[in-house]
């Protein structure tokens, strides 16, 4: 993903959070310091190679104990896929059309 784009993503996702992202991000970065997660960089790489096109949208939930990123992918024949990865191993536990 070329740079100008990471940087506006991210610009984008923090300016569309919600008022709880304070301790949601803190919550992020603590995980990230302790290993339990790895840098969205390195996610974003998984996303790309399990489904190619353009990250929308990236969301970071604990679900039964892991954390999970779920992504939004626009692939280049313009449709959306939704894909989970575990945020610890990077491995992609669900990819589904979205249309």
């Amino acid at each position: 993903m070329p740079r100008p784009f990471h940087l506006l993503l991210t610009a984008l996702l923090l300016a569309a959070a919600p008022a709880h992202a304070d301790s949601d991000g803190e919550r992020a970065r603590a995980a990230l310091e302790r290993g339990e997660i790895r840098p969205l960089d390195a996610v974003l790489a998984a996303a790309r190679t399990a489904v190619p096109g353009d990250v929308v949208a990236v969301d970071l939930k604990r679900d039964d104990g892991r954390w999970l990123y779920k992504l939004r992918i626009l692939g280049p024949d313009g449709r959306r896929r939704d894909v989970k990865i575990d945020a610890g191993s990077l491995k992609v536990i669900d990819d589904d059309d979205d249309d």
